[in-house]
C-alpha cells in the first residue's frame, strides 16, 4: 500500500491480460482535486505501454561516432 501526495491511498494487485501490475485507489482522499481517482478504480494502465510501437522507428546507425 502506497499514499499519494494528493492523500489517497492505492494498493498493488496482479495485471490482466499482459499487463503485470496493476494500481487500484484503496480509498480517495478527502482533500483529494482529481476527479479521475475513484476508489476501487486501476490509476495506471501500462498495457498501452507494453504493445509495440505503431510507428516506425528510426535505422539504428552502427558506424556513427561522436567526436
Amino acid at each position: 500500500m502506497a499514499r499519494l501526495a494528493c492523500g489517497c491511498r492505492v494498493t498493488f494487485r496482479a495485471g490482466v491480460e499482459g499487463s503485470p501490475v496493476a494500481v487500484v485507489l484503496a480509498d480517495k482522499g478527502p482533500g483529494c482535486p482529481s476527479v479521475s481517482h475513484v476508489a476501487g478504480l486501476p490509476v495506471f494502465d501500462h498495457r498501452e505501454a507494453l504493445r509495440p510501437a505503431t510507428r516506425p522507428l528510426p535505422a539504428a546507425q552502427s558506424d556513427y561516432e561522436e567526436n
